[in-house]
């Protein structure tokens, strides 16, 4: 017969959640997030130079040159698909901005009368109305760019073919064609509204670098479309389970195309900035830069399997790059092993947060 106790049973330890599951430990964005920190202590004891206004000023620059597409590209993995184009589709969008900037801003030109005209002197090209050459230039910039989103999104979600491949397509389709609207050569922004093009991607704002400012805005709106929309909650259930989604009434060939859309003006967005910075758009611009995007993203903890990312993880990614290119600098080591430290990182980051959920 069994004897009563005078200690009641305790099912505390039932459902608890280990440490490693709670908090800033629960994603692999919060242990990417804890080396970031310790490489930057790091970096402050190897460099006097590192925590000078001036270096963090280049750093938040730096790596906001590629942010804005990981913001955009991380939309893509969430819903378990990869855009191999976005390099491309930078150097296309800042060429065609460029261009058109520089065509409507010289006289003679096809409707270049229309925006501008000689000053008193015969020689001057003043702006019929000041901003709106560089308001049509980035706008022909965002349309080309909507154009291969729109392309990459249809092949994917409406006619089946794999992103990869379709992206990886594209890829060579706009930079060939950056080539040949360019013939091989750079285009640079001129014309009357030039000085608005450069204060606008690459001035600074109470000494915060522009390129900074609209990557935290458009974090942040990311974050509430992610978090606070249904489109969001759609974009997540995509990625966790696609038939699911589509069963539970989720469009999903919308929602898939959205992605893609989304991710290609980031790109165009991310290449007019990068023009600005340059003060050009070189026919071989951001060329390979797809890769350090995407390793952004998946060290910033997106899944390429699809379910799980955010602005957060794509922020630290940028960041956690860029602080080991200029801690490599700084230290003067070979530039070159930075490509060796970045593949390095992606594999310890998947593999912390394999082990970390086989720990459950």
């Amino acid at each position: 017969m069994a004897q009563l106790t005078d200690h009641p049973v305790s099912f505390a330890n039932i459902g608890k959640t280990r440490w490693w599951h709670r908090g800033l430990f629960a994603s692999q964005t919060g242990y990417v997030l804890i080396a970031l920190i310790a490489l930057i202590i790091i970096m402050n004891f190897a460099s006097p130079y590192f925590f000078t206004q001036g270096n963090l000023q280049n750093v938040a620059k730096n790596f906001s040159f590629i942010a804005i597409a990981t913001l955009g590209i991380t939309f893509v993995i969430i819903t378990g698909g990869i855009d191999l184009s976005v390099g491309s589709l930078m150097c296309f969008a800042a060429m065609v901005t460029s261009m058109v900037m520089t065509d409507l801003s010289t006289p003679g030109e096809p409707l270049a009368s229309l925006f501008v005209h000689l000053g008193a002197d015969g020689k001057t090209v003043v702006a019929n109305v000041p901003g709106l050459i560089l308001l049509v230039s980035v706008l022909c910039g965002f349309a080309v760019s909507l154009i291969v989103g729109i392309v990459n999104g249809f092949c994917i979600a409406v006619l089946g073919l794999s992103p990869f491949v379709t992206t990886l397509g594209m890829l060579s389709i706009v930079r060939g064609l950056a080539y040949v609207i360019s013939n091989g050569r750079g285009s640079f922004p001129g014309g009357p509204d030039a000085d608005y093009f450069y204060a606008l991607t690459s001035g600074d704002l109470y000494g915060l670098p522009a390129p900074f400012i609209y990557l935290i805005v458009l974090a942040l709106v990311m974050a509430v479309v992610l978090h606070h929309t249904s489109f969001g909650r759609h974009v997540f259930a995509l990625g966790g389970n696609e038939k699911a989604a589509e069963l539970t009434g989720v469009a999903v060939t919308r929602v898939k195309i959205a992605v893609y859309v989304i991710g290609a003006l980031a790109a165009g967005l991310q290449g007019i900035i990068v023009s600005g910075w340059l003060g050009s758009a070189p026919a071989n611009m951001a060329t390979s830069y797809e890769l350090n995007i995407i390793a952004a993203a998946v060290i910033g903890g997106a899944n390429l399997a699809g379910g799980i990312g955010g602005p957060l993880g794509a922020i630290v990614g940028c960041v956690l790059l860029e602080v080991i290119r200029n801690g490599l600098v700084l230290a003067q080591v070979n530039s070159y092993w930075q490509q060796t430290l970045v593949g390095v990182i992606i594999i310890a980051a998947v593999l912390v947060d394999r082990i970390r959920a086989r720990m459950l």
